[in-house]
């Protein structure tokens, strides 16, 4: 193993978070190195026409994600069952290369609600501490809305998001969510225009009175240049966003945003095809030391020593890492104790249907964000006193793309095959939409994450272990708001209305739900109950921090990105403060 000279912060993972934080340190002249798994995307053919739109390579072989016959994870949904490996993966889609997932994203950006990073309180205020399970652990995050209120600002303008201010300072604002967390002032670009789907939402939701308004997204409204500088072009609604690279660089990315200009900064070094082993750490002074990586394209080992490690990966590869560096005590569901691996979440999400012989829906008019959505049954925006459950979804009507392989949409009882199906997909092609549930998922105290005892992945390494599926507390969440939905679409005046099912058990990883999951090193206030403190510092190293929807506690009904790039960029801010006088951060 070869060993590198010492740096100031080497970060682990170079996606979003990582391109972030370099930001505010490079700002401030703080020397950083990113070490990225994955190649440089900008000049290849995933972002240039045509071969951008090969929905065979990008979509369905998932050209832009994480190789599965390299490094997966393994599952099971009980402790007392074997776990297998996942050989191939539609659940979560992590990135490959600068950039990350935030390169094949749709764009939705949202904030969370106000009570979300104190939920635990929010709950037992609301409704006292016995209504939240035994096997429950929800936790405050140690950090409150309002102290993130300034990163999601300047991330929604470094980023040039589109979108309708629900709620200005504490004042409803016409035609945004009402039930928005209070925010400083509008979007930094309008929303997105609304398809044929979106009108019908929007007709049948206020119709029935409640409050619908345009997803919040990262897909470019009109040409826009950020507070760097960095351009975005407008958005063509061709319908490949998610699982591509936007050829137009019209979606908010990091590759386009970020790291063109780090890459101009003095101090900012980014290392392609490097996979990352492990942290060192001394356990006697209780510091990480540097981390351990594999340069891809020589096989050589390197060491590379820095004064401050950042894990900025994946959700699931930040706790792996944490695990197989034995940083960090792992969770045990038996006897209730340790962290590392704890509240591991997903989402639970549900669908309707919906078919009409006199309504033309154009499904190529499309982006990744092209949603009317509503918050009236999402999280806790209604009364949830003697329902049985904690929890919501937001409610919505989509249009991401009307590609050939993936996109069509039958009635219920269509022949699989034949010229009976061939003729359905004709018929309703032009004809049908969807409205889907993005519900949350609680943490439980048998959901978590651990090595794999018998299964090792291409560099000799245990698999991450899952232990995961939907408890009780989801799936009685996912009834109740999947009716209401139902409910929506038997009144919308559609011909035909497909079975809305709600979400069951077990858990299927070859099914595409959504890309978010959560927890794994969460954040908290309490080195009993969490990884890293409210300022992201690792509890037992306090120069080793960890950034990412893996310090989420819980899932919400929303999409993580808004909070985690806030989270972010606050820690860019810290590890300013943290290298110029090393300690324990408050």
């Amino acid at each position: 193993m070869k060993t590198l000279n010492k740096r100031t912060v080497v970060i682990v993972g170079g996606g979003l978070t990582a391109g972030l934080i370099a930001r505010q340190l490079t700002d401030k002249g703080v020397e950083v190195v990113v070490l990225e798994r994955g190649g440089d995307h900008t000049d290849g053919a995933e972002a240039k026409l045509p071969t951008q739109r090969d929905e065979l390579r990008w979509d369905v072989r998932q050209g832009l994600v994480q190789d599965w016959s390299v490094q997966t994870y393994s599952l099971r949904y009980h402790r007392q069952d074997v776990a297998l490996p996942v050989r191939w993966m539609e659940a979560f889609l992590p990135g490959e290369g600068m950039g990350g997932a935030a390169n094949h994203w749709n764009g939705h950006t949202w904030r969370w609600a106000e009570y979300d990073p104190v939920l635990r309180s929010h709950h037992v205020q609301r409704y006292g501490a016995k209504a939240i399970p035994a096997d429950m652990p929800l936790q405050d995050w140690g950090v409150t809305y309002k102290e993130l209120e300034p990163y999601h600002d300047l991330f929604e303008r470094l980023f040039g998001l589109s979108g309708k201010a629900g709620n200005i300072g504490g004042q409803v604002q016409a035609g945004g969510n009402p039930f928005e967390a209070p925010r400083r002032g509008e979007y930094p670009q309008k929303a997105l225009e609304s398809t044929e789907a979106g009108l019908v939402f929007k007709e049948l939701a206020t119709r029935l009175g409640y409050h619908p308004f345009p997803t919040p997204a990262a897909n470019s409204s009109g040409p826009y240049t950020n507070p760097d500088g960095q351009k975005l072009g407008q958005c063509q609604y061709c319908g490949h966003c998610e699982r591509f690279i936007c050829e137009a660089k019209a979606k908010g990315s990091p590759e386009v945003l970020l790291y063109p200009m780090l890459r101009e900064r003095k101090g900012f070094e980014i290392r392609l095809h490097t996979h990352v082993l492990g942290v060192n750490y001394d356990s006697r002074t209780k510091r990480a030391t540097g981390v351990r990586y594999l340069d891809l394209m020589t096989g050589q080992e390197y060491e590379q020593p820095a004064d401050v490690v950042v894990l900025a990966a994946f959700t699931m590869t930040n706790t792996k890492l944490l695990l197989t560096s034995k940083i960090g005590k792992p969770y045990d569901p038996v006897s209730n104790s340790g962290v590392v691996g704890k509240n591991f979440c997903y989402q639970t999400n549900s669908g309707v249907n919906l078919f009409f012989k006199d309504r033309w829906f154009n499904p190529y008019l499309a982006t990744g964000s092209t949603q009317m959505v509503m918050d009236d049954f999402n999280n806790d925006n209604f009364d949830h006193a003697g329902l049985g459950f904690l929890g919501g979804g937001g409610i919505g009507a989509s249009q991401f793309g009307g590609r050939p392989i993936n996109s069509r949409r039958l009635p219920p009882g269509t022949p699989s095959w034949g010229t009976a199906w061939k003729k359905a997909n004709a018929d309703w092609y032009t004809h049908s939409m969807a409205m889907g549930i993005q519900g949350s998922c609680y943490p439980h105290r048998e959901n978590y994450l651990s090595l794999d005892p018998s299964y090792t992945d291409a560099y000799g390494q245990p698999l991450l272990r899952m232990t995961f599926d939907f408890r009780d507390n989801e799936l009685k969440m996912s009834e109740w708001v999947t009716r209401k939905m139902e409910d929506m679409a038997k009144a919308a005046g559609a011909d035909i209305v497909g079975p809305a099912v709600p979400r069951k058990s077990p858990f299927d990883t070859r099914q595409y739900q959504s890309t978010h999951v959560t927890g794994g090193t969460v954040m908290g206030t309490d080195p009993k109950t969490s990884v890293v403190s409210p300022h992201l510092q690792h509890w037992d190293a306090q120069n080793l921090f960890v950034v990412g929807a893996s310090v989420y506690p819980h899932n919400s009904g929303y999409n993580p990105t808004g909070p985690l790039a806030a989270l972010a960029l606050r820690l860019g801010d810290d590890l300013v403060r943290y290298v110029a006088r090393p300690g324990m951060l408050s």
